[in-house]
């Protein structure tokens, strides 16, 4: 997505394209996480397809149950319970519509489908593995991704947005030092390998506490808020901000 491991985007999205996950087409994925990186609209709950807010008309709209589930989805709990279906619901609801009236979305989705189908085809009858269990497995996958994704962004000021996990080097090997996060956003066609160097050359820990937040590894973002939110679903300064504008 960013330009690595080869300066090859053809050889890069065949690498990338294997539909391992099942749900995610990865040219809509690079499409939105390419979106996600103007970091002048990061967490804006209409401008970042990555952000986990809401508007206040949003939040208005939903009933009871749907702020339940928003208060629960903002716990690391309810992020691994319920976060990938949300995340799975969220990108289909997004991407179908498209398919009526976008040819390039037709094909992308086409290819992707083929691929998945071919991929359990695969696992299934080449390796006898169950296709329900791998569906299961994509999901915990999912799962774990979104631990890397917990809490990577809160709302603030511009440029103080982003967050860094000092993980250990199973995490940071398992998320590819993304963990560095505002290392990431600052340079994100730098190799995954070359981000600790970064991180501590331009003081992305200093970044980090000064705005969304330093964390010493994962272990205390699942003490601090495995069942408590790790803030409100509702974007504090969305409002704000479109009346600026």
């Amino acid at each position: 997505i960013h330009g690595h491991p080869t300066r090859s985007r053809r050889i890069n999205t065949a690498i990338g394209f294997p539909p391992l996950s099942l749900w995610l087409p990865y040219a809509s994925y690079r499409d939105l996480h390419l979106h996600h990186h103007r970091d002048a609209h990061l967490t804006s709950p209409v401008e970042d397809p990555e952000s986990y807010y809401v508007t206040d008309d949003h939040w208005s709209s939903l009933s009871p149950a749907g702020r339940a589930v928003l208060h629960f989805n903002r716990t690391l709990l309810g992020r691994f319970l319920i976060g990938p279906a949300l995340a799975w619901y969220g990108l289909w609801a997004e991407e179908l519509p498209k398919l009526r009236r976008d040819r390039r979305a037709r094909a992308v989705w086409a290819a992707h489908l083929a691929g998945a189908a071919a991929l359990l085809a695969l696992v299934s009858i080449g390796f006898g593995v169950s296709p329900i269990l791998y569906v299961v497995t994509c999901y915990a996958g999912t799962a774990l991704s979104l631990l890397r994704s917990f809490a990577e962004h809160r709302a603030g000021p511009e440029g103080l947005r982003t967050a860094v996990v000092a993980s250990g080097p199973f995490f940071s090997l398992l998320f590819l030092n993304n963990n560095l996060h505002v290392a990431h956003h600052a340079r994100p066609g730098l190799a995954w390998y070359r981000l600790p160097r970064f991180a501590a050359a331009n003081d992305s820990a200093g970044v980090a506490a000064r705005g969304a937040g330093l964390y010493k590894g994962y272990g205390e973002i699942v003490r601090r808020f495995l069942l408590r939110p790790v803030d409100a679903p509702v974007h504090p300064d969305f409002d704000a901000e479109q009346r600026a504008k």
